[in-house]
């Protein structure tokens, strides 16, 4: 057992009591909780329609299908991910065309960069903002308006993260967020796919379904008796135990957000005096979930970083790596490109610890270790 974890559960009696209320209540399937957390998610990200979902890789999935990618279609993407973002694409049997990030200061995909990868056969753009820090979306949204492309916001990091005032995730055509466990908003497994679109928001909840044009929810309270299936759909429903746990979870986000924000602000004070490394998003000024809290190491090696991770290990901190470049993977070869800001970062980045319940003790006990071990 570490002596400061990477995370740690924001759960306390509220999630237990919410849990047990729905298995009273007899109804454990989508229904009304699953309802009541699509309209609460909603209101939060000031958006039209949400859908919830098993996860967010099929959020994903169903994102691109929505809107119209197919095979051998084109979606250019981030490597610097989480292996699911590019896996989204080749359920589709789409390619994944692998774009560089901005810097070392913003791991975020870069704009210049997707509109050099662009070609007759890209369909969509799929950006990534990492740790809850938008991507250039003012840049990003011209590049798609002036190609005809779509926008897929993966946002699994950001809920009630802010670019110009408006939510991550709400920017592009669709918005995908995650509620795994190690996320900002934790129901174990689960996923929300956003959108303005009347249009897609019908058929992201048919294809949720088995293509049934209504659930069993919908006939037990009366609405229909019968159903039709109209199109070949998917069983991507989330339960409502998952999403009486969602909605106690979104009572907490804000409260969760400000001490993130009071932690990050902790570890940039004490941090910013080791010359040895860079602080992605140090300058930051819009509101930012704060979901990792990356350092990349300065002029240093792939095993350089294991080594200080491992003696980082041994002092009791956990650390972790966001993310191995998805393009360096086996089952990636033959999309294999050049990125060499996204490879340092792979090789030299360092995940540390970052949850509300973090205290400023701990902050200072990492950050002079990593001040010892460096």
């Amino acid at each position: 057992m570490y002596k400061i974890p990477l995370f740690d559960l924001n759960f306390d009696e509220k999630e237990e009591k919410a849990v047990n209320d729905v298995i009273r209540s007899k109804w454990i399937s989508t229904g009304p909780k699953t309802l009541e957390f699509e309209e609460k998610f909603s209101k939060l990200l000031k958006t039209d329609y949400s859908v919830a979902l098993a996860n967010c890789t099929v959020a994903l999935h169903l994102a691109l299908k929505i809107v119209g990618v197919e095979k051998n279609d084109e979606v250019i993407c981030p490597s610097l991910t989480f292996v699911a973002t590019v896996n989204s694409v080749k359920y589709l049997d789409a390619i994944p065309v692998f774009a560089d990030v901005i810097s070392l200061d913003n791991l975020t995909i870069s704009p210049e960069d997707i509109e050099a990868k662009i070609t007759a056969k890209t369909k969509a753009i799929i950006v990534m903002h990492y740790g809850g820090f938008a991507c250039d979306m003012e840049s990003i949204m011209d590049i798609a308006k002036r190609h005809n492309l779509k926008v897929i916001e993966d946002a699994c990091h950001g809920p009630l993260s802010e670019y110009n005032g408006k939510k991550l995730g709400t920017i592009g055509d669709v918005g995908c967020f995650s509620f795994f466990s190690n996320k900002n908003i934790s129901t174990g497994e689960g996923g929300m796919l956003v959108t303005n679109s009347k249009e897609l928001y019908d058929r992201t909840k048919l294809l949720r379904s088995h293509g049934m044009t209504s659930m069993s929810y919908e006939r037990a309270k009366g609405h229909s008796t019968e159903y039709d299936v109209v199109e070949s759909g998917y069983n991507y429903r989330m339960d409502d135990i998952r999403s009486a746990i969602g909605v106690v979870q979104l009572d907490k986000i804000q409260e969760d957000l400000e001490k993130r924000a009071l932690i990050r602000k902790a570890y940039i004070d004490l941090l910013k005096s080791i010359d040895n490394i860079i602080i992605p998003f140090k300058n930051n000024l819009e509101f930012s979930s704060n979901y990792v809290m990356p350092i990349v190491l300065k002029d240093s090696t792939f095993e350089k970083r294991n080594a200080i991770r491992n003696q980082l290990g041994q002092m009791g901190i956990q650390t972790s790596v966001h993310y191995p470049a998805v393009h360096r993977f086996s089952i990636y070869k033959e999309n294999y490109t050049e990125l060499p800001i996204t490879d340092y970062v792979s090789n030299n980045l360092i995940t540390l610890p970052m949850y509300s319940k973090l205290t400023l003790d701990e902050v200072e006990y990492i950050v002079n270790s990593i001040k010892k071990v460096i």
